[in-house]
């Protein structure tokens, strides 16, 4: 329930609508009792052959409740609706400022399929919570007690037992409900998810499924994802349908008890036979309010359920949240230097450490390699300078201030960092190189082409999502033309030229070297090859530094990257 608070905060920010919403909601509840009870009145009136001119007041009085019924309905279903649209929007841009700092690490603990199920279904899903869960019971509450009250003046009984038929129908039906809901919608969301997973999934790698000759298998276990889900809604369509039939039933039999106990008391003179029509329409049409009550259970649940799924996303990082409000941050146009001390990090749900008790100190302006064997560390070291991660023991250092306290955007705006994967979006080559700086101009963009040779692209050549129509030597070269464009004084580089040929790979470092002359410089390569200009050079393997220095100094060392050069040699040549 701590995660349906949240929701409740954001709803009772429309004090204004929801008030109104309850007002004319109990307008319209109260009124339709009134209405019907006048009718019954009326005909039993009509029975006695009364004065015309009470016939006349009667039936004002009929057509005037009947009028305010239908604009009290309007109003309530206006007011109620404007405020669901608005909280649903106060929730979206709550969760996205929550999510937004942590997204470049959220998408290693959630799958794309599930993430996408809880940002959209669940969202969706909380539209019920005002609607079908918040003020319906206040509504019903307000409306019995008000007829209840209006009851005692003709019998205490009939009052009580109208009092009973709420308590049965507004809350013992739907608690007993309730409970066995709970598992019925966890399964339902589960279900939901996994279908979304399997979906993207088909989607995101139906290139190499037909390659393998994998995509029947896919398509099988999707079909059979999405028949697991239509079974759980309908096992929740069924539960729904039988919890409002018992809520219909009951409000029958207290309707019935009405009739036969005001019979009783009209036979034994203890009510007026003109007003049994009226009670009887009165409990026939004060239970309706309650209608609302039979799913109350399954939008309660579906409630809590989705904000708990919501919100555990950014919940199980609250303390990286808490970190990225930090106020520090960094001065443009210096070259920093950087600390690791006594670092260690381990990915969540695993046992080993990816880096254990890293201590590396990069001067200001220095250029560093690091390198060494997959899985050594390399790019998770990245991720901690990039703040994608946070350390688990120890400290980090850019320049004098701790990372930690720096603002998260404030780092990455003073970064020029190239990943492994780069992103690139649907629409042109101009486009995608403005991502570096918006004030750029046209020349500037096709010096930084030229720079690594692709100057054979137009800054108006399209661009698929993803890149689809660029190489992967042209998505490492475009990437790296960003980040010369950007033009900071820190380069993280993360393998940036991979999968490019060896002379134009020459040809890019030449410029990159130039341009981050006096810059502080990270390249995590697995070539050995070209690393003589580098300041100093860090080796690891399984999260630990095996040793650090210069080429020259690690070659005369003869030890682990001394063979690791071996290696290389014997491969190439």
């Amino acid at each position: 329930m701590k995660d349906l608070a949240i929701v409740m905060k954001l709803v009772v920010r429309e004090k204004r609508d929801i008030l109104l919403s309850i007002l004319f909601g109990f307008l319209a509840g109260i009124t339709a009792v009134g209405l019907f009870g006048a009718s019954g009145y009326l005909v039993s009136k009509a029975a006695l052959i009364p004065p015309l001119y009470t016939l006349i007041v009667v039936v004002s009085i009929v057509k005037l409740l009947g009028f305010v019924r239908a604009i009290s309905r309007y109003a309530e279903r206006y007011f109620s609706h404007r405020a669901t649209f608005t909280i649903l929007s106060h929730l979206r841009v709550s969760f996205y400022e929550k999510l937004e700092p942590l997204a470049p690490g959220i998408f290693q603990k959630y799958r794309s399929g599930d993430l996408l199920a809880r940002i959209v279904g669940d969202v969706e899903s909380l539209q019920n919570f005002f609607l079908r869960v918040f003020y319906p019971p206040i509504v019903l509450v307000i409306v019995f007690l008000s007829t209840i009250v209006f009851t005692v003046f003709y019998s205490i009984s009939i009052a009580l037992v109208l009092l009973g038929g709420l308590l049965i129908t507004g809350f013992v039906v739907p608690y007993l409900f309730a409970l066995r809901q709970r598992g019925i919608d966890a399964q339902v969301r589960e279900e939901r998810g996994s279908l979304s997973t399997e979906t993207t999934e088909l989607l995101y790698g139906f290139r190499d499924l037909k390659i393998y000759q994998k995509l029947a298998g896919k398509k099988a276990q999707l079909k059979q994802s999405s028949d697991h889900y239509i079974q759980e809604q309908e096992k929740e369509g069924i539960h729904a349908s039988f919890s409002h039939a018992i809520n219909t039933m009951v409000s029958l039999i207290v309707s019935w008890v009405v009739l036969a106990l005001g019979v009783y008391l009209v036979t034994e003179g203890k009510l007026d036979g003109v007003f049994l029509a009226m009670l009887v329409m009165i409990s026939l049409t004060v239970f309706e309010n309650t209608t609302p009550m039979a799913v109350f259970p399954l939008h309660l649940e579906d409630s809590r359920r989705a904000s708990n799924r919501l919100f555990s996303v950014v919940r199980d990082h609250d303390g990286v949240a808490e970190q990225v409000k930090s106020s520090n941050q960094l001065q443009r146009g210096q070259a920093y230097s950087i600390d690791l001390r006594h670092v260690n990090f381990t990915f969540p749900g695993e046992a080993r450490l990816a880096l254990e008790c890293v201590n590396l100190h990069l001067s200001a302006g220095s250029k560093t390699a690091i390198v060494g064997p997959s899985g050594s560390g390399k790019s998770t070291l990245l991720q901690l300078l990039l703040k994608v991660q946070t350390v688990d023991t120890g400290e980090i250092r850019i320049g004098k201030t701790p990372l930690a306290s720096l603002e998260q955007e404030s780092l990455w705006h003073n970064t020029n960092a190239i990943l492994q994967e780069n992103h690139f979006f649907y629409g042109t080559i101009r486009e995608n190189l403005l991502i570096a700086r918006d004030d750029l101009a046209d020349e500037q963009l096709e010096a930084a082409l030229a720079q690594v040779d692709l100057d054979h692209f137009n800054l108006l050549d399209p661009v698929l999502e993803k890149g689809a129509n660029l190489s992967g030597g042209e998505k490492q070269r475009l990437a790296m033309a960003r980040a010369m464009l950007k033009g900071e004084r820190l380069w993280i580089l993360d393998e940036p030229t991979s999968s490019v040929d060896a002379l134009t790979e020459k040809a890019i470092y030449r410029h990159l070297f130039k341009q981050a002359k006096d810059d502080t410089l990270i390249l995590v390569s697995h070539r050995l090859t070209g690393l003589e200009k580098m300041d100093n050079i860090v080796v690891m393997e399984h999260g630990k530094i095996m040793e650090e220095g210069t080429f020259d100094k690690l070659m005369e060392k003869q030890g682990y990257f001394y063979e690791m050069k071996q290696i290389e040699k014997s491969v190439f040549m």
